[in-house]
């Protein structure tokens, strides 16, 4: 009986083995995101953003969900398709959240909506021209304070057509992702009373705009961040905290440093704030890691808990699975009793949350693991938490955190019938030694049926930044890569946050450069392992990524194919056209007409002549960030005109964030577009036909 059991249960082990199946490229069409999870006061609700694909309208739908704590399976609260930031009612009875509507065929701008909890219909409660956003629920539940950009003037019928040309006078004005910057329509905040059919009042004005909102304990007082400067790109960046009487009023100062303000959070007794900030100091850097602050509102400056530790407060590591287009964002969460505070601190590519004591700065770990926390919320008396994780084999699931056991339950598997079925694996974490002695974390993806002795094709993916890291999140590219048979290498060079302020500032006026050193140190170590082989290599990656793409077939050609991706080829051009200023010397100490060498010197179109290596660029047409015609363009023009191999592939209507909220079939097609071009010029396998000319001239 006993083995009959046995041998039942391995059979049905190796029937569930058998049915997997590797990660497809389309298979993001079936994924699923939880967002910005939000714990009701009394720990027993759950309520979050699940960002699904509508393949009908090649988009993003989004709607509540609500899962209990104490175990059971989650549940629709609002059918969508547009729904997002849900705001407990501090009783808990109600909850505010933002929808937009579609009319004639077009969403409309979201409005805040209230929903009864108790039971009933979700009731709009805001009626703006411009929409409302950032709701915040006033201590006693009277009240919503939220921010609007619209005008009282935008009610008014207007009996002249408005002119369409653009005055441009500031040296931002335009953003990826948003186009042209309105500078007449700054966003200001307002508040409403919390019950249908009332009107919203507007309680700050001016030329500048606020940032989310923020209420005083007693109610009394809203405070915000807000820059007053129209042109703040001439001076290293300051931040300043304001508050205003709740019910409008005079603006008063509250707070400055010298860097910017995130994540503001006012303690318990409204005395102190926590905040996040990179206070940069002199000399200017290209990186400053960010701090956890605090600082009393009347009091001595500001004071930094986390100087002594290297890891940056508030961050974690990129992938291309965010939930896109969920909106939301956590801040420092306090205690009770405002003697610690809870805050997600990234090291070494995880992202976990961290206990740190406001008077002595001490250190206690909440959660951890290989994984990325990238949300959370608490219960005003921050005994329980609920926490968003996502590991290199799960997009991203709740959890529920007991802060005193530090126990973690989970609350949500809501990609389980599609993971189910698939084929994954975990990455291998390894660490090199490159040229200089330095040490170098990275991630090694392998083929699900990868064989010891078998020497494999390899794809080098280098992120963007540079600024930024990779580490332990889900990255469908990497598993869509290795299930195609390639072994996928992405390593955190120099550079790199999460390492510390010396290792992310080392490549200031000097990128690209020894990071590109780092990367062939990388490749040089699988080689030494015996797991690739040297003839069959790929090299890819996006943004600042691209950038290192096109240095690396510019200083070596021991790839046979890459794909660069929303690239700079040169950065004098870039200086030029890209939607923010670099006015400051961060990237370089001055501007291009007075550094010309430098400039020349680390653009990757000053070696265009050296390229022999097959390669592909991805643009998205709308991509203001890394401008196409600074980029991709430059280099897809002078490899044609050398008789390269090469094709660039254009995605109309993408901006900058195409691999990680674009169009789901775009970013489909992108990954498919990746492995052709890989398949045609290292396994010689021909995808799809690309018109290419005979050979070099």
């Amino acid at each position: 009986m006993l083995f009959s059991r046995v041998f039942c249960a391995a059979v049905l082990v190796w029937t569930l083995a058998a049915a997997t199946r590797p990660i497809a490229a389309d298979d993001i069409y079936a994924f699923r995101w939880a967002a910005d999870p939000q714990i009701s006061a009394d720990g027993t609700r759950v309520v979050f953003t699940q960002v699904s694909v509508n393949a009908k309208h090649d988009g993003y739908d989004t709607a509540l969900w609500l899962v209990p704590t104490a175990g059971g399976p989650p549940r629709a609260l609002t059918a969508g398709p547009r729904d997002s930031s849900p705001r407990w009612s501090p009783d808990g009875t109600r909850l505010a959240f933002l929808r937009s509507i579609e009319k004639d065929g077009k969403p409309q701008p979201a409005q805040i909506w209230i929903l009864p909890m108790e039971g009933g219909e979700a009731r709009q409660l805001t009626t703006l021209a411009k929409g409302a956003s950032a709701p915040v629920w006033s201590p006693d539940g009277a009240r919503i304070a939220f921010s609007s950009t619209t005008k009282p003037e935008d009610d008014k019928k207007k009996d002249e057509t408005p002119s369409d040309v653009r005055v441009i006078t500031r040296a931002v004005y335009r953003a990826n992702g948003g186009g042209y910057v309105d500078f007449d329509r700054p966003a200001h905040i307002w508040t409403v009373a919390a019950q249908p059919g009332q009107t919203a009042t507007q309680i700050t004005s001016g030329a500048g705009g606020e940032g989310t909102p923020a209420w005083s304990p007693d109610g009394t007082r809203i405070y915000f961040t807000a820059e007053r400067d129209p042109e703040p790109y001439y001076k290293h960046q300051d931040g300043d905290l304001y508050s205003v009487p709740s019910t409008g009023g005079a603006v008063s100062p509250a707070l400055h440093v010298d860097s910017a303000l995130r994540a503001v959070t006012l303690s318990p007794d409204g005395k102190s704030v926590a905040f996040v900030s990179a206070i940069n100091g002199a000399p200017i850097r290209s990186y400053s890691q960010p701090d956890l602050w605090t600082a009393a509102l009347t009091g001595p400056q500001p004071r930094n808990l986390t100087t002594n530790y290297d890891f940056d407060i508030g961050g974690g590591p990129g992938g291309d699975q965010g939930p896109p287009r969920a909106g939301g964002g956590s801040r420092p969460i306090w205690s009770a009793d405002g003697r610690s505070l809870f805050v997600v601190a990234e090291e070494h590519g995880k992202a976990n949350l961290k206990r740190i004591h406001t008077d002595t700065g001490k250190l206690e770990p909440l959660t951890e693991g290989n994984h990325a926390v990238y949300a959370y919320s608490a219960t005003p008396d921050a005994a329980r938490m609920v926490v968003a994780i996502s590991t290199p084999t799960n997009i991203g699931d709740l959890f529920l955190l007991n802060t005193a056991t530090k126990a973690l339950t989970r609350l949500t598997n809501i990609n389980e019938t599609l993971f189910s079925q698939l084929k994954l694996t975990e990455p291998e974490t390894i660490w090199y030694d490159s040229f200089d002695g330095k040490k170098i974390q990275a991630w090694v993806q392998r083929p699900p049926d990868f064989q010891p002795g078998v020497k494999y094709p390899l794809i080098l993916n280098i992120h963007g930044g540079p600024h930024a890291a990779y580490g332990y999140v889900f990255d469908h590219e990497f598993q869509w890569m290795a299930a195609k048979g390639y072994v996928v290498l992405y390593p955190n060079p120099r550079g790199s946050t999460s390492y510390g302020q010396d290792f992310g500032n080392i490549i200031q006026y000097a990128y690209p450069g020894d990071d590109y050193k780092d990367l062939m140190a990388g490749v040089d170590e699988l080689l030494r392992r015996g797991w690739i082989d040297p003839a069959r290599l790929g090299v890819t990656g996006g943004s600042g990524g691209g950038v290192l793409t096109n240095w690396t077939i510019g200083h070596t050609d021991r790839f046979k194919a890459a794909v660069s991706q929303r690239s700079i080829a040169d950065w004098r051009d870039f200086w030029y056209t890209a939607d923010f200023a670099l006015f400051q010397p961060t990237w370089f100490r001055d501007a291009p007409w007075k550094e010309e060498a430098d400039f020349k010197a680390r653009s990757p179109i000053t070696y265009i002549e050296k390229i022999t290596t097959p390669t592909m660029f991805i643009e998205g047409e709308a991509d203001l960030r890394t401008p196409p015609t600074a980029g991709g363009e430059q280099m897809f023009r002078a490899l044609k005109y050398r008789r390269i191999p090469t094709v660039m592939v254009q995605f109309p209507g993408e901006s900058h964030e195409l691999s990680r909220s674009g169009k789901p079939s775009h970013r489909v097609e992108r990954l498919q577009h990746i492995v052709a071009w890989f398949d045609k010029f290292i396994l010689g396998q021909v995808i799809r036909t690309y018109d290419l000319p005979s050979g070099p001239q």
